[in-house]
C-alpha cells in the first residue's frame, strides 16, 4: 500500500493543469483524508454536516485545484493557497474532519509542463526510447549488484 501512495501522488500532480511555477506567489498542498473505518458513511456525513466542513471549506482565498475520491485510500484534495493561509487551512481540517478522517498533508507542485518539455527535448535529441534500449540488452546477462554467495562444504561428523 505504501508503494501505491507515491504513484497516486505522481498521478495527481500529472493530471493538474500547467502553471508558471510561483507566478502568483501561491503554493499547492495535497491533502489526503483517510476515513475512519469504524464509522459508516452516514456517520461520516453526519460529522461533516455537524462541523459545517462542506459549508465552510475552503477558507476565503484558497482554491480547490482537484478533489478525487480514491477507492481504498480516501479523499485526495489539492489546494492552491497563499503561504499565509496555511494555518487557516490546517485549522479548517482540524475543526471539520478530525474524528471522521485522518489527514495527511503534502507540499505539491505541478510537474506536467516540465514533463512535456523534457519529453519533447528527449524526442528532439534522438535518444532511444526504453524499448529500443531493452532490445539491445537482450541476450546479455544482467550484471548483479551483489556477488553470489559461496557455498561452504558440509563435513560429516564422524563418531
Amino acid at each position: 500500500m505504501k508503494q501505491i501512495l507515491p504513484l497516486l501522488l505522481l498521478f495527481a500532480t500529472l493530471t493538474l493543469r500547467a502553471q508558471e511555477p510561483g507566478s502568483d506567489g501561491k503554493i499547492m498542498l495535497t491533502v489526503i483524508m483517510r476515513h475512519d473505518e469504524s464509522k459508516t458513511l452516514d456517520e461520516i456525513d453526519d460529522h461533516l454536516e455537524k462541523t459545517g466542513f462542506r459549508k465552510n471549506f475552503p477558507p476565503p482565498g484558497v482554491d480547490i485545484v482537484s478533489y478525487h475520491i480514491v477507492m481504498g485510500l480516501g479523499h485526495i484534495i489539492t489546494l492552491r493557497l497563499p503561504p499565509d493561509k496555511l494555518r487557516e487551512v490546517n485549522l479548517a481540517f482540524a475543526h471539520g474532519v478530525w474524528g471522521a478522517f485522518r489527514t495527511e498533508f503534502y507540499p505539491t507542485y505541478d510537474y506536467l509542463q516540465l514533463f512535456y518539455d523534457l519529453k519533447q527535448k528527449d524526442a528532439q535529441s534522438g535518444s532511444k526510447d526504453r524499448s529500443e534500449k531493452e532490445s539491445e540488452r537482450e541476450g546479455q546477462p544482467t550484471p548483479s549488484e551483489t556477488p553470489s554467495p559461496t557455498k561452504k562444504a558440509h563435513r560429516k561428523n564422524s563418531q
